[in-house]
């Protein structure tokens, strides 16, 4: 039986990993790889990390399950990280996921459940999106998101796209740091996508995995409040991979907002049921150690200190770009006003195989970078690289 199965292409960024840890030439540089790394070249614990698993391995006295709703103190904290205060508790049902992957996959199995057929994604977007919303059986529809020679959200094209949309379709939207194009929506934009999310009755479903890292706590998801505040019904699925740096625990939440308190029943026990069916329990550590961070004053404050530092990191190493100007045919400029780890350089595939071969540098196909892979002190060689394979095109 087995054997009638069509063999799947690898996973292309996992091949880009493996020709790196390969290659022998010890100035190589890693911009495929799509976790944080300090200056060190590290994907570093954190520090209040470190002081909640010390604390959770003195005090917890079970190792019993959590049930298929997860720790629900963690959900409360994580609504009102997301939501803030003005959280419309009432209409809302948390539910705690392995990781923010897992999050998307039980919305998109509720949409299904629910009736819903078509989400619309931008493009380009994260490489998982697609294939998560396929397999729950959702009709995918593409919208322009970016304009690869601007470096910019392509936001007029965006629009005209949703004008298109019917009552009842899902809109996919990144709340900040957008994978893999670092182009944000700007807070006049977000405005304008609330205001077709009412207009056209669109249910949308936030994927928000990196709060914090771009502009702040609060900013990062500024725009996942305006838009959850007009529509009708929404999702919301959360990440602590970067947030917390918790890349290993795989914790996460998904949100969803429902019209009253009957959908919210509903909802309930349709949620507990997915999670039942595809994991049955979410596992505990990584959502222990986030509840533990954020009900204690003191691992709070310094959670967010290291998490201003993550983002100086990666705005200081825009900025270095940034400031290079023009690099062969190549505006770098555009770089700065971006947000969080990725960017997608307008390179094609023998500039990127040029650049693998030629100067050890290492990035997916689609040119997307992992700013957050570059070291200040691996920036000129960089910059000196894009010249050469720009000059020999």
């Amino acid at each position: 039986m087995l054997e009638r199965l069509a063999e799947q292409p690898p996973d292309p960024l996992l091949a880009v990993i493996g020709m790196f840890r390969t290659d022998p030439r010890p100035w190589k540089i890693d911009l495929g790889v799509g976790v944080y790394r300090d200056e060190s070249g590290r994907t570093p614990v954190m520090r209040a990390v470190k002081a909640a698993e010390a604390r959770l391995l003195e005090t917890q006295d079970t190792k019993a399950y959590v049930g298929p709703g997860g720790d629900l103190v963690f959900i409360d904290l994580m609504r009102d990280l997301v939501f803030g205060g003005e959280a419309p508790a009432g209409r809302l049902v948390g539910l705690q996921t392995p990781g923010g992957t897992a999050a998307l996959r039980a919305a998109a199995d509720l949409l299904a459940r629910a009736g819903a057929r078509t989400i619309w994604a931008g493009r380009p977007t994260w490489a998982n999106h697609d294939p998560i919303f396929a397999a729950a059986g959702l009709e995918l529809r593409s919208y322009d998101y970016f304009d690869p020679v601007a470096q910019t959200v392509a936001f007029d094209r965006m629009a005209a796209a949703l004008e298109r949309s019917a009552v009842g379709d899902v809109v996919l939207l990144q709340a900040s740091c957008h994978n893999p194009t670092g182009a944000d929506l700007s807070p006049e934009q977000w405005a304008a996508v609330a205001d077709l999310v009412r207009s056209r009755r669109l249910i949308p479903l936030i994927d928000v995995a990196y709060q914090g890292v771009g502009r702040g706590l609060e900013a990062d998801v500024a725009g996942v409040r305006q838009v959850v505040a007009v529509a009708e019904e929404a999702l919301v699925a959360v990440s602590c991979s970067k947030t917390f740096g918790l890349y290993r625990e795989r914790t996460g939440a998904v949100f969803t907002l429902t019209a009253d308190a009957g959908g919210r029943t509903a909802a309930t026990s349709n949620m507990l049921a997915i999670a039942r069916a595809n994991y049955s329990m979410p596992p505990d550590h990584g959502a222990a150690v986030v509840r533990t961070i954020l009900e204690d004053p003191d691992l709070t404050r310094e959670w967010r200190a290291e998490l201003d530092g993550v983002r100086g990191r990666i705005r200081a190493v825009r900025a270095l770009l940034a400031g290079f100007g023009r690099c062969g045919g190549l505006d770098l400029v555009p770089l700065a006003a971006q947000n969080g780890m990725f960017s997608q350089l307008p390179l094609d595939e023998a500039q990127i195989r040029r650049l693998r071969e030629d100067h050890a540098i290492y990035m997916t196909a689609s040119g997307r970078v992992n700013l957050a892979g570059l070291k200040v002190e691996d920036v000129e060689p960089l910059i000196r690289a894009l010249t050469a394979v720009f000059e020999a095109a």
